[in-house]
C-alpha cells in the first residue's frame, strides 16, 4: 500500500507463450486417404460453440452470434495485459496414431495447437486473417499418450479473435461408460478444521470428485482424501463421485460429520463475529492527515501501524518510526502513542505493526536475514506493547524461483525464511499472537491461472507466490485480507475474468479462498480453502485511497450474497459463509478523511 494513499499497481507482466514446431497456415495440406478418413472420428467436443463453452476452458472467451463460420455461434477472445486468451479442451486420443487439428478463425495474430502430443507439440497461426481463415497442422501421438490438449489463443495487445469450427480428425477411442456411484463413503479423522473421508475403489474409475456441500473441493487419485480449511464447531455434507475418460459417476449418498471446537471455542484472538481492520498511518502522512491513535474511533477492531520497514532491502531489520512533528502536526509524544495502545487493547482492540507497503520491499534471502528479522520485530511489537504482525509484502518481495513449482512444499529463500521467521514469532509469543496477511490479488488468486514462471518459463516469477506462505501458516493465520483492489482483471472458478469496480468482483475473489481453486489450473493441485473465520475482503475506504472503490451498496451486495445467499448479481458463489469475519480497508485515515462513511455502513450492517 502506497503511502500517497493508494496499494501499489497490480504488477505488468508478459507471460510468454511457447510455440513448438510452428507452422505458418498453409493451402493444400496433405490429406488423410479415403480409407483411413472413413475409419477416423472429429474428437472435439462442441467445436463449433453452438453449447457455449460447454467443453472449453478459456480465460477472456464469450460466445458471439455474429461473425460465425456456420451454425449459430462462435467464439470471441480478447487477449489482455499478461493473457493471450487461450481457450483448450483436452481430448482423448489413441496412441501412435496420426491426428489432422484444424480451425476456422478471424483476426491479428491467432493460434490453432496441440500440446502433450508425446512426440512434438504442434501450433499453426495467422499473422491477419481479416475473413474466416482455415488453420491446420497434424501430429503423431506418443506410443503411450492417450489424452491431448488442443488450444486456441490470440496475442498480447492485437485485439480480439474469433474461431469456430474446431476439429481433430483422427482415430477415435471408445470411451465407455462413467463409472458407477462410489458406495460406502466414510467419515475417518475430525479435526477443528478437517475431516477424513474414505471409500472402497470403483471398477473402471481413474480418479474421484469430492463434494462439500454440493461443491466439488478434491479430486484424489485415491480412495481416500481429507477436506481442510473448515470452520470448528460446523456441520458439513460429503459426497463422492467416481470418474473416467467417459465422464463422471453420480454422486454417492451423502455423509455428515462436525468439526471439532477449535482453541478457546474456535477463536482464540476474541475477535467479534464481524471485525473490521483498517491501516492507521502511523510513521507517515499525506493527503489523508495524521490521526492520533486515540481519535481512532470503536469501529476498528484490529488497527494496523503502517509501516515497519527494512533498513535495506534484504537486510532483514524492520524500524518503526513514527511520523515527525514537521511532517504530521498534531502527532502525539511516544508515550502518548503506548497509552492509547493500551487504551485500545484494554477495549478488546487489536493493534499491530503492519510490515511493508508499497515501499518497504523485504526478502529475507538468508538464514542471518531471517533471524534479524524476527529480533527486530520483536523489538517493535515488544516496545510498542503490541498484540502482533500483519505481512503487507508487495512488490518484489516475494517471488518463486525457476523450480519452485509446488506450493505444499516451497524450496525459494524468501519464501521458506519467511514462512520459517513467522513460525518462530508465532511460538514465541503464544496462541493469542495474531497474525494477518494482507497480499495483493497477483500473488494469491491470480495463482489459479498462473503460478511462478510456468511449467516452459517467461511467466512473472511473483504470479501466486503468496499462496505457499499462506499454505504453511493456515492453522497459525488469524486473518487473511486480500487487497482486492489496484488490481488487474483475475479468471474466477467460473473461468471468465473479473474487473473491479463492483460487488462480483469481490464475490469471485472471496469466493475462491472460501472454496479452494486449483493452481495454475492444475485440478490434481488444490489450494484448500480457507475458513471463514480467517478470512476478511480487502476494500478501499474512498475513491482516494484506491483504484477500485465501491460504493456501500455494493459492499452489501458484496457480504449480501456471501453470508446470506442473496442479491448476488451475475456470479453464483460456490456457497454461503456466515462467518465471514469481516472487511478491512485502506484506510483508518482515508475513511476520515470521507466522513467515516466505510466503517459507518459497516457499522450499520452488521448491527
Amino acid at each position: 500500500m502506497d503511502r500517497t494513499g493508494r496499494a501499489g499497481p497490480f504488477p505488468r507482466h508478459r507471460l510468454l507463450a511457447v510455440c513448438t514446431a510452428t507452422v505458418l497456415a498453409v493451402p493444400g495440406l496433405a490429406a488423410l486417404s479415403s480409407a483411413a478418413r472413413a475409419a477416423d472420428a472429429d474428437l472435439v467436443r462442441n467445436g463449433g460453440f453452438e453449447a457455449g463453452l460447454d467443453g472449453w476452458t478459456c480465460t477472456a472467451g464469450t460466445v458471439v452470434g455474429s461473425p460465425v463460420r456456420s451454425g449459430a455461434s462462435a467464439l470471441r477472445a480478447t487477449p489482455a495485459g499478461g493473457d493471450n486468451a487461450r481457450c483448450a479442451q483436452t481430448v482423448t486420443v489413441r496412441p501412435d496414431s496420426q491426428y489432422t487439428l484444424a480451425a476456422h478463425v478471424r483476426g491479428a495474430y491467432v493460434y490453432v495447437g496441440a500440446s502433450g502430443t508425446g512426440t512434438t507439440d504442434v501450433s499453426a497461426w495467422t499473422q491477419s486473417a481479416p475473413d474466416w481463415q482455415r488453420l491446420a497442422t497434424t501430429f503423431r501421438t506418443g506410443p503411450s499418450t492417450t489424452r491431448v490438449t488442443l488450444y486456441t489463443h490470440g496475442w498480447y495487445g492485437t485485439g480480439a479473435y474469433h474461431a469456430d469450427d474446431l476439429s481433430l480428425v483422427g482415430p477415435g477411442v471408445d470411451a465407455g461408460q462413467p463409472p458407477a456411484a462410489p458406495t460406502g463413503l466414510t467419515v475417518g479423522t475430525v479435526t477443528s478444521t478437517g475431516v477424513g473421508l474414505s471409500w472402497p475403489a470403483v471398477p473402471g474409475a481413474t480418479g474421484y470428485a469430492v463434494y462439500r456441500d454440493g461443491a466439488k473441493v478434491r479430486t484424489p487419485s485415491g480412495t481416500s482424501a481429507t477436506v481442510d480449511g473448515l470452520t470448528p464447531s460446523t456441520a458439513y455434507s460429503f459426497q463422492v463421485a467416481a470418474v473416467n475418460a467417459a465422464g463422471e459417476s453420480a454422486k454417492s449418498p451423502a455423509v455428515t460429520a462436525t468439526t471439532t471446537a477449535g482453541p478457546g471455542g474456535g477463536d482464540p484472538m476474541d475477535l467479534p463475529a464481524h471485525a473490521l481492520v483498517g491501516y492507521l498511518h502511523a510513521s507517515f502522512a499525506n493527503g489523508s492527515g495524521y490521526t492520533r491513535m486515540a481519535d481512532v474511533p470503536d469501529s476498528w477492531d484490529v488497527i494496523d501501524l503502517a509501516f515497519g520497514e527494512p533498513t535495506t532491502t534484504t537486510s532483514g531489520d524492520i524500524r518503526f518510526d513514527r511520523c515527525p512533528a514537521a511532517e504530521c502536526p498534531g502527532v502525539e509524544t511516544d508515550a502518548e502513542f503506548k497509552a492509547a495502545i493500551r487504551a485500545k487493547q484494554a477495549a478488546g482492540k487489536k493493534v499491530l505493526i503492519s510490515i511493508g507497503g508499497q515501499n518497504g520491499q523485504v526478502q529475507l534471502t538468508t538464514a542471518a536475514a531471517r533471524d534479524t528479522f524476527v529480533s527486530s520485530v520483536s523489538r517493535i511489537i515488544d516496545e510498542y506493547g503490541l498484540d502482533g504482525l500483519d505481512i503487507d509484502f508487495e512488490g518484489h518481495s516475494l517471488s518463486l524461483n525457476a523450480d519452485d513449482t509446488d506450493f505444499k512444499n516451497p524450496k525459494t529463500p524468501v519464501i521458506v525464511n519467511l514462512i520459517s521467521a513467522l513460525k518462530t514469532l508465532k511460538a514465541r509469543y503464544g496462541d493469542d499472537f495474531v497474525l494477518t496477511m494482507a497480499p495483493e490479488t497477483f500473488f494469491v488468486q491470480l495463482g489459479h491461472q498462473y503460478y511462478g514462471t510456468g511449467k516452459w518459463g517467461g511467466q512473472d516469477p511473483r504470479a501466486g507466490a503468496y499462496l505457499p506462505v499462506i499454505h504453511a501458516l493456515r492453522e497459525d493465520l488469524t486473518l487473511l485480507h486480500v487487497q482486492d483492489y489496484n488490481s488487474g482483471p483475475v479468471m474466477g472458478l467460473d473461468n471468465q475474468y473479473h474487473s473491479m469496480g463492483g460487488a462480483d468482483f469481490h464475490i469471485a475473489m472471496t469466493d475462491m479462498l472460501l472454496t479452494g481453486f486449483p493452481v495454475a489450473g492444475d485440478a490434481a493441485n488444490v489450494f484448500p480453502p480457507l475458513r471463514p473465520d480467517q478470512t476478511a475482503i480487502g476494500m478501499p475506504a474512498s475513491t482516494n485511497a484506491g483504484n477500485g472503490h465501491v460504493p456501500s451498496s455494493e459492499v452489501d451486495k458484496t457480504l449480501d450474497c456471501l453470508t446470506k445467499g442473496t442479491n448476488c448479481g451475475s456470479y453464483t458463489p460456490h456457497g454461503t459463509w456466515p462467518a465471514l469475519r469481516g472487511l478491512m480497508t485502506w484506510s483508518i485515515n482515508w475513511d476520515r478523511y470521507g466522513d467515516w462513511q466505510f466503517s459507518r455502513n459497516f457499522d450499520r450492517y452488521f448491527g
